[in-house]
């Protein structure tokens, strides 16, 4: 026997067959409990990452992280500027572009869209969209020729297919005819549909930046913004501090992703605190079932604690054998719980396939949850069930290496 005599003991306490069956129910529902408890917290919050992984993606592959604009609204020397920012390692790239509030009318309909005005040889290089588009290019975008660009769903809403012809109005610029003052307005050819798979689908339309700058009544090659793409989005802040404190940039704002979608990647965290800390209090309740299971093997066993101290073993050891019983029940449902967490969350949209289970929802298109499982993430829920487990064990192994040999063995 190469173990120390207390660990051998307590291991051999955990497998012993003849406790009473109700402590064997009690620490058979501990190990249950601890192991359903860590692979539910395994793939929840895998899953949980996923879906704030789709969510950077989606609205920050779009949203600016950083948007620039001048005090004097029109940026002429936009080329310029964009050389500098981008000489900044921290900035992966920008891209100039006007934007306005329009509607646009087809045959059938007329809906409120966010018109954009792009450089394409700009756009292509960082912007999301480029990778999103269904038919055509960004590149397809040509001055002059009045043509657009826009989601799959507001097509399909509006009823047009690629080379169909419609009217693009602004609101807030009008001009004076014989009729009195109308909107600035101008039909588009549609050249080409992306899905982002985000309320963008709905809800904007991309145009060349010079057709803009015409239906804004602007210089031809001027822009009211640029936006920067940064290497790591949440960088956004200290940079635009940063930038704001240069003398060259004086006459410019820097505004944040964070001061307009900032609220929504907040809510996401608090939703993915909570799910942590509700499923953090189950395998905490199922680990703290140990001690209930221990108290009882304590009381159970006090003859045999009694005989052991009379034979030489010191309360230390005594403290040892307990606490190691209590931990063979919890790394057993912490192991299993680990493998069955990460085999589960691996195959999660297989197993729900096979069941016909659409957690989304009938009117998602997406069918299969998005699964980011970070084993970094694994290890601290491993650890931090383990530790609850450890905890639980301390005070029935106190209690234990407290019995007086001389008062248990008095009616034995």
């Amino acid at each position: 026997m190469f173990q120390p005599v207390s660990l051998f003991i307590g291991y051999r306490y955990s497998r012993s067959q003849s406790r009473s069956g109700f402590v064997s129910f009690i620490t058979f529902f501990s190990i249950a409990g601890i192991l359903l408890g860590v692979a539910a917290l395994i793939s929840v919050a895998s899953v949980m990452n996923g879906f704030e992984g789709q969510l950077k993606q989606r609205i920050l592959g779009l949203v600016p992280h950083v948007v620039v604009q001048s005090e004097q609204q029109s940026i002429n020397d936009w080329r310029e500027l964009i050389a500098k920012f981008e000489a900044d390692p921290s900035i992966k790239g920008a891209t100039p572009y006007l934007e306005s509030e329009s509607f646009i009318q087809s045959p059938s309909k007329l809906e409120g869209v966010l018109m954009q005005g792009i450089y394409p040889e700009y756009e292509q290089k960082y912007s999301l969209l480029a990778e999103k588009m269904q038919v055509g290019q960004l590149t397809d975008l040509v001055p002059g020729k009045y043509q657009m660009v826009m989601g799959v769903s507001l097509a399909r809403k509006l009823g047009i297919r690629i080379g169909d012809k419609i009217r693009l109005a602004l609101p807030n610029k009008t001009i004076f005819t014989p009729m009195g003052r109308v909107p600035v307005q101008r039909k588009f050819t549609l050249v080409g549909v992306f899905h982002v798979g985000s309320q963008v689908d709905d809800h904007m339309v991309i145009i060349h930046g010079q057709d803009a700058a015409r239906l804004l009544r602007k210089d031809k090659d001027s822009v009211e913004n640029i936006r920067l793409y940064l290497n790591d989005a949440f960088d956004a802040q200290p940079l635009a501090e940063q930038l704001s404190l240069n003398p060259e940039f004086n006459q410019l704002n820097f505004t944040t992703w964070d001061k307009t979608q900032g609220n929504l990647f907040a809510a996401v965290r608090i939703e993915k605190n909570m799910m942590w800390l509700m499923l953090s209090l189950i395998v905490a309740v199922a680990a703290f079932n140990i001690v209930s299971a221990l108290v009882m093997v304590v009381i159970d066993k006090q003859g045999e604690i009694g005989i052991l101290q009379t034979l030489g073993l010191k309360p230390k050891q005594v403290l040892q054998i307990f606490i190691t019983q209590g931990m063979v029940n919890g790394l057993w449902g912490v192991t299993l719980g680990s493998i069955i967490g990460v085999i589960f969350t691996l195959n999660i949209n297989s197993v729900l396939s096979l069941f016909g289970v659409n957690v989304l929802g009938s009117g998602f298109v997406m069918q299969t949850l998005p699964i980011d499982l970070q084993y970094q993430q694994v290890l601290i829920i491993i650890l931090s069930a383990l530790v609850m487990s450890f905890t639980a064990t301390l005070y029935p192994a106190y209690r234990a290496s407290k019995t007086q040999p001389a008062e248990v063995l008095r009616n034995e």
